[in-house]
């Protein structure tokens, strides 16, 4: 029996699935980074147009949900430290600019693709099924990928003449084949992310888009591509996140039954009389786990470091306004990357980290509770989990334009209303 087809019904379902599916042909052309930040506020502006009877080819949405307005309003907290950031800074008005325009394609799609989400008609199908015809194309192109490395071909094909618009940096907008590790000189593949841990994040959102999708050959697909990318981009977050998010959403989302808390407390007696081998078993895969990549560990802990410390001694309401320029001991990395929160902390102060951990915080807790009875809220929640994971080990405000689908995920979760746990909904 055929695949059941998944045909985007609405004006929003045919930007948001043509946009997906066709993230190898934006790839192509060095698109993708322009992209997601045209089509969120593309749609938000079509459905502030139906709010306001301007547009009459669909329903306007009925209201806001709470939710949605905790993450409108964390967002503007963060636009307001970033000028107040820049002002204690007397950074000037065209770096204000600049930082504008950043929190424009950045911090601000989080709140516009929740909001598209809860008010515009989109069926989470749509994203499930798209994702997994990515996932078909990925396994498509991934043997030409790795042949590439094999020969020894050129790694980057050309550079997107759409780096003139503006951007964090070339690599976003490289088109290239694999990358290389440079601590051992191995093939490591990015796909189409700017480096490979962010590739990582890409699988693991496709992975959980993969679970709940209905059909079990387009399942097998999305679940299997995943996989591939978490193995080939070499990602440890990736490697850990999928199995640790399929376990946390097993449980969690069984709360108003009794096995969950039975077999915790079945466990904890089993593992009593092994705690210390236990604590040494997590003591040794800690160990390998920063061992894998011991140089990139060392760099990522000295950069959270010297955030910390100068958050703290230098700017610890507002944050400096910007990231800036580290020293040798830091490879030259920017001091507020590659982890979200020290980076809230150093660019937004302690502001910016409440304006982002209380939206986030409160999206959870609401999926926590309607992931009892509703499979579409144990999606989100797995989602929030991920972001949550994975804000550790990366910048989420950089990566927003390859996630966006999953904020759009919760804000479809945040619309649904909330039911009784005791009587479950598959």
């Amino acid at each position: 029996m055929a695949a059941p087809r998944i045909r985007p019904q609405t004006l929003e379902e045919q930007i948001i699935y043509g946009t997906i599916v066709g993230s190898w042909a934006l790839w192509l052309v060095g698109g993708l980074y322009v992209a997601s930040p045209v089509i969120g506020w593309l749609l938000l502006a079509i459905a502030v147009a139906r709010m306001l009877g301007l547009r009459a080819d669909a329903a306007p949405a009925k209201g806001i949900p709470l939710g949605v307005l905790v993450w409108v309003a964390g967002m503007l907290v963060l636009l307001v430290a970033l000028i107040v950031g820049h002002l204690e800074f007397d950074l000037g008005a065209a770096k204000t600019l600049k930082s504008f325009m950043g929190w424009i394609k950045g911090w601000a799609l989080l709140a516009v693709f929740v909001c598209v989400g809860a008010t515009m008609r989109i069926r989470p199908a749509v994203l499930y099924r798209a994702s997994c015809v990515l996932g078909a194309q990925t396994l498509l192109l991934t043997p030409i990928f790795v042949l590439a490395a094999l020969l020894q071909l050129p790694r980057i094909l050309y550079v997107s003449p759409l780096l003139a618009i503006g951007g964090p940096g070339p690599e976003f907008f490289n088109v290239e084949l694999y990358g290389v590790e440079p601590t051992t000189g191995q093939p490591r593949w990015r796909f189409f992310a700017p480096w490979a841990p962010a590739a990582g994040i890409i699988a693991s959102m496709s992975y959980i888009f993969a679970l709940y999708e209905r059909d079990w050959r387009w399942k097998a697909i999305g679940l299997l591509s995943a996989l591939v990318v978490c193995v080939l981009s070499q990602t440890r977050m990736a490697l850990v996140a999928v199995p640790a998010i399929t376990i946390a959403i097993l449980v969690l989302s069984n709360l108003s039954r009794s096995w969950p808390f039975a077999g915790a407390a079945i466990v904890c007696l089993l593992a009593l009389p092994f705690l210390e081998s236990i604590m040494n078993l997590i003591d040794d895969l800690q160990s390998a786990f920063l061992g894998a990549r011991a140089s990139s560990s060392r760099v990522r802990a000295t950069l959270q470091s010297i955030a910390v410390h100068r958050w703290g001694s230098e700017a610890p309401v507002w944050g400096h306004g910007i990231v800036e320029r580290g020293s040798h001991l830091v490879e030259y990395m920017p001091i507020g990357s590659h982890h979200t929160w020290n980076g809230l902390l150093f660019v937004k102060g302690i502001v910016g980290f409440a304006a982002l951990a209380l939206p986030l915080a409160w999206s959870s807790v609401e999926m926590l509770i309607k992931a009892q009875c509703d499979r579409v809220a144990r999606a989100a929640l797995a989602m929030l989990m991920l972001l949550g994971l994975f804000s550790f080990g990366e910048n989420l405000e950089i990566l927003i334009y390859l996630v966006w689908p999953g904020m759009v995920l919760v804000g479809i979760a945040t619309r649904r209303r909330l039911m009784n746990p005791f009587r479950r909904r598959l």
